[in-house]
């Protein structure tokens, strides 16, 4: 019976992966100051699990980590995919733009402080990716670092991504909020609708309340040619190819699938958008977020102790370009606050910050889940490059 609960053999590794989960799920229900961390509390609580001296197999967590990351990608892309292309129409080509800007002065603020602050480029994309909350990036980030053999890299990566991530989630919130006063926003003369955005992109933002059948054929079909156009390398000029990886080549797959599936009538918005796609998506990131705390939580209290400024570079990384960038959005392009704030999750890739531009939004109003899908794809593929294009800068 003890060895339920010790070594490194499948009973322990899953038997602590569902602690992981189910008390992290648990502690997410609680909100302070209307504030979640959600589902990333299961980072949490097996980073605590793994601190406490919990050895679990490392291969063991590798597989289920990155396979629950590609099961979270592609329920992603089947539920955007749809309206993706249709989103750079009128409003979400300025979006896209303003997206693509926020990624670049992210990357470029961490250039800038890893050589004021003499830090290793490869160790702070650990704390890029946490600052951004983008797992994909960290996932892709560290397949990069393996890659090139580079001894340790990929569990300081871990270690940064985790350090980072909670004040990420609560640094986004912050920002949202900052900018009523900076852009003097009156939320009661604040529209609650906009005809420049597509209505549909909506729709891929929030689960829909029926329920449906998940057909697992074209689920499987995406992930196996996803992994195939993944692994193809994309010259740079640089020391070694960037790759979209386990995690951008099934989300390329699946969105390009799932647009073209419902084009050519194979399956409907009723498949795409199914409660069993959500149910899909959480599950993996629930697997993800264990395996990463499981297997980086034994050097997380001496990594804060050591890197303790990585968390102050975090927040600046994650603060600073959305602030910027919304407040052009608001002050130039007079945008509509509710949009901008979904724009500030989805150009984060951060779902808390959506709850919470939901609560801020009149019950009816739509916009913070458009704003929200309508960058999210590009974000994505943005965030999974750059994360590498930090590694690849460092060697």
């Amino acid at each position: 019976m003890l060895s339920l609960f010790t070594g490194s053999g499948v009973g322990p590794t899953i038997f602590y992966l569902a602690v992981s989960v189910f008390v992290g799920l648990l502690l997410g229900r609680f909100k302070i100051a209307k504030v979640s961390l959600g589902i990333t509390w299961v980072l949490f609580v097996g980073i605590a699990l793994s601190a406490c001296g919990i050895t679990l197999n490392g291969e063991m967590l590798h597989i289920i980590k990155e396979f629950g990351l590609i099961l979270f990608v592609v329920a992603v892309g089947l539920q955007v995919g749809p309206g993706f292309f249709r989103s750079f129409k009128k409003g979400g080509l300025a979006m896209n733009i303003m997206a693509l800007v926020n990624v670049a002065l992210g990357v470029l603020i961490t250039v800038i402080l890893a050589k004021v602050a003499h830090q290793d480029l490869a160790d702070m994309a650990g704390v890029y990716t946490g600052a951004i909350t983008n797992t994909p990036g960290l996932s892709a980030a560290q397949q990069a670092v393996n890659d090139m053999g580079i001894e340790g890299a990929a569990d300081r990566l871990a270690a940064g991504y985790a350090v980072t991530y909670p004040l990420a989630v609560v640094g986004m919130i912050m920002t949202c909020i900052l900018l009523r006063p900076l852009c003097r926003i009156d939320l009661k003369n604040e529209p609650a609708t906009e005809t420049t955005m597509e209505s549909r992109s909506e729709k891929q933002a929030s689960p829909t309340s029926q329920r449906h059948k998940v057909n697992l054929i074209p689920i499987f079909v995406i992930i196996a040619l996803g992994i195939i156009v993944g692994s193809i390398p994309i010259p740079v000029g640089m020391k070694a190819p960037i790759k979209l990886g386990l995690a951008g080549g099934p989300l390329v797959v699946a969105i390009i699938g799932s647009w073209l599936g419902i084009k050519k009538g194979w399956f409907t918005t009723e498949f795409t958008d199914s409660n069993g796609i959500w149910m899909l998506r959480e599950v993996g990131i629930a697997l993800f977020l264990a395996g990463v705390g499981l297997g980086a939580g034994g050097k997380f209290v001496e990594t804060v102790q050591v890197h303790y400024m990585w968390v102050v570079y975090g927040i600046i990384i994650t603060i600073v370009p959305p602030i910027f960038v919304a407040t052009f959005g608001r002050l130039v392009l007079k945008m509509n606050y509710y949009t901008l704030m979904g724009f500030i999750g989805g150009s984060h890739t951060d779902p808390p910050t959506l709850a919470f531009a939901n609560t801020v939004a009149p019950e009816s109003c739509k916009l913070p889940n458009m704003g929200y899908a309508t960058v999210y794809p590009l974000t994505m593929f943005l965030r999974i490059f750059t994360a590498q294009l930090l590694v690849l800068l460092a060697v």
